[in-house]
């Protein structure tokens, strides 16, 4: 299963739950990716440079690539994971980057997309809360809303075979219906 979505939508708190549920390795991308991104070039120092020269948003661009192959890299690398996806990992300005991404995904059937709400303003403001709480930040950054921005692409629905509002709902009963969820697309797959 691949738990994609914005930041701060419980992908990594609801991946641990779920692979512990079912069995499998939990894996988070935010925790490995930069192996990969190192295998293009990029190191976070690199990143942290870019965002000194040209700004944080020009650098995002400029590490999307680095982002596309470090999601390639582990699908292939943790095939029998619970992945948690930051939200980074499905959100590219460029084309070919969010195509890249879409063909490696394509074969998964249990990508499931993570937000707090339907209502994209409720889901912003919820994320914005918990963004504040859990990591001291809004992610607004030089005038650009990250987490409106997130929440907004169209991206990581497009991956995903199914969405879970989780709003209301604890850790535990998300996880559960996650595992629900994942039964259900694995028994249609079969089918």
């Amino acid at each position: 299963m691949i738990l994609v979505g914005p930041l701060a939508a419980g992908k990594s708190t609801l991946g641990a739950l779920v692979a512990e549920r079912i069995g499998r390795p939990f894996v988070d991308i935010d925790e490995i990716a930069w192996t990969y991104c190192a295998e293009v070039g990029w190191s976070l120092d690199r990143l942290l440079e870019r965002d000194g020269a040209v700004g944080w948003a020009a650098a995002e661009r400029e590490w999307e690539p680095a982002r596309a192959h470090a999601v390639q890299r582990v699908v292939e690398d943790h095939p029998e994971a619970v992945i948690a996806f930051g939200a980074g990992y499905t959100s590219f300005t460029g084309r070919d980057h969010a195509a890249r991404v879409r063909r490696v995904l394509a074969p998964v059937p249990d990508v499931v997309h993570l937000l707090p709400s339907p209502d994209p303003v409720r889901s912003v403001a919820v994320l914005r809360e918990r963004a504040v709480t859990s990591r001291g930040k809004d992610w607004i950054i030089e005038g650009h809303d990250w987490i409106a921005r997130w929440v907004a692409d169209p991206l990581a629905g497009e991956l995903a075979a199914a969405t879970v509002f989780t709003d209301g709902a604890s850790p535990a009963e998300s996880a559960d219906e996650l595992v629900r969820l994942r039964e259900r697309l694995l028994t249609d797959l079969a089918a």
